[in-house]
């Protein structure tokens, strides 16, 4: 059905490491898996972003980096809203995201008084998660703060390789065609149009963004606002990058206050990035769902001075246009991607995943969850995903998964690490604004993903209420 040749097995390992990106090597992120102008274009955006954006030098050095190479006992804050049923049950379990399978949490450092919460920890309690769990449907939710304490193993992989989940479109693709014969062949046909035709309607977009990738300095072009906005509604992980290239922005070359003193910490302002989708789109503290973020690009000078005034709005849409257009061409296109003649395509399944075939994994995965009887058995396709990369990270040795798309603090723990020690405790937050443990808990770290039955809000497409995978992690992973 889908003429295109049957997955090597091999690869899945290859893939794996192309969805990491390596913060420790001193040439930069891994290029193999890019073509060669995509290639050179990624270590001059490697070597810009880390040598003149004001805080460029987090990207290599920040506090939590400076935790997971040289700390032997880590204290990470666990944040869920179903206390009650993970002690009733004993277990602490993953889900899925931009973490993929792990257990989400952020940093803490130890004080002489207390815990320290890393800037992202502290929004997400005393911020983020008492807003979500306010418009939750289900009654008597409070945010509980957990402790969790990791011993890390003598074997542990001390090297900074990060998930960069804007990578992972070839490893849903994959797996889309290890199980493709679950669905008939009339659905498979479906499908493929249904993803085919989203592509066909943003090739505009994607021709433009090819073409900019391939220019050396950033610039604005006339046409590339129009062509964003009317791209998003076809192919949602536009949304996704149009999020993370403008939180990186943001957080890169802020100069306000609050960010020089949090970077005097080794810290991301975070509150940037969650004012920016928090102020754009109130309503997301109850549905996290970037696919939908879509601001006007030709009103980014009115947002950004709502956001942060030191930001510079006629270089942010510089900036913006050439690096939204490398995202999109590094992460979404396949090597192969012609930079000309896109009408010499042949809109067949097989042959588009040539040229898109990243972009067609990212569409897969997402028309999956709501796809004619695939939900029904969706979370083993999701199942499967995280114990691939439990796999991998076994292998490496890493027992403490970041998220590589920004280093600002997203810290997961992975749930099949083997000699792994840990101890969890529930917290209280203090007046002096650190954690205190109160109680220890008996729980154990359990590789099986948490149940959507039990997430904070279901989504209304499959399930009678629209959500976000709110479950037993936090309540702002970014999942896709």
């Amino acid at each position: 059905m889908s003429d295109l040749d049957p997955p090597n097995p091999d690869d899945l390992h290859d893939m794996w490491a192309d969805a990491h990106v390596s913060y420790s090597s001193p040439t930069g992120p891994d290029t193999s898996c890019l073509g060669v102008t995509l290639a050179e274009q990624a270590a001059t955006w490697h070597a810009r972003l880390t040598e003149t954006a004001p805080n460029g030098s987090l990207l290599v050095h920040n506090s939590m980096f400076d935790t997971l190479t040289n700390s032997d006992v880590l204290h990470l804050l666990h944040v869920t809203h179903s206390l009650d049923r993970i002690t009733r049950h004993g277990t602490l379990r993953p889900s899925g995201g931009c973490l993929v399978g792990s257990v989400y949490c952020a940093p803490l450092t130890s004080t002489g008084d207390g815990l320290r919460m890393h800037n992202l920890a502290d929004y997400i309690l005393t911020e983020e998660a008492p807003t979500a769990v306010a418009r939750s449907p289900l009654p008597g939710r409070v945010p509980s703060p957990l402790i969790v304490e990791i011993t890390l193993p003598r074997r542990c992989y001390r090297g900074l390789s990060g998930i960069d989940y804007l990578r992972l479109g070839p490893i849903h693709l994959r797996n889309y065609l290890d199980r493709e014969f679950l669905l008939g062949p009339r659905e498979r046909c479906a499908l493929h149009e249904a993803v085919l035709s989203r592509v066909k309607n943003a090739a505009d977009f994607l021709h433009l963004a090819a073409s900019i990738a391939a220019a050396p300095e950033p610039a604005e072009h006339e046409a590339f606002p129009r062509l964003l906005a009317q791209a998003i509604p076809q192919l949602p992980v536009l949304g996704y990058i149009y999020f993370e290239a403008l939180s990186e922005y943001l957080m890169l070359y802020s100069r306000s206050p609050q960010t020089r003193r949090l970077a005097e910490l080794g810290e991301f302002n975070n509150r940037l990035s969650k004012q920016l989708l928090f102020t754009g789109f109130p309503g997301t503290a109850s549905h996290f769902d970037l696919a939908h973020f879509r601001l006007d690009f030709t009103r980014l000078d009115e947002f950004l001075a709502r956001i942060d005034p030191s930001i510079e709005a006629a270089h942010a849409r510089r900036h913006l246009t050439a690096r939204i257009s490398y995202l999109t061409a590094a992460r979404l296109l396949g090597p192969e991607a012609p930079s000309r003649n896109w009408n010499h395509i042949r809109w067949t399944f097989g042959h588009a995943a040539r040229f898109f075939g990243p972009l067609l994994g990212h569409l897969i995965h997402r028309q999956l969850r709501r796809f004619s009887r695939y939900p029904d058995f969706y979370h083993f396709y999701d199942q499967d995903k995280a114990f691939q990369a439990w796999n991998y990270w076994n292998q490496i040795g890493i027992a403490l998964p970041f998220n590589g798309t920004l280093p600002k603090g997203e810290v997961g723990i992975n749930p099949a690490f083997p000699d792994l020690r840990y101890r969890v405790w529930k917290a209280e937050l203090g007046e002096d604004r650190l954690l205190h443990p109160t109680e220890e808990l008996e729980l154990r770290l359990t590789p099986r993903l948490v149940g959507t039955q039990h997430t904070l809000m279901r989504d209304r497409r499959t399930s009678g209420m629209r959500s976000v995978r709110l479950d037993d992690r936090t309540l702002t992973d970014s999942s896709i």
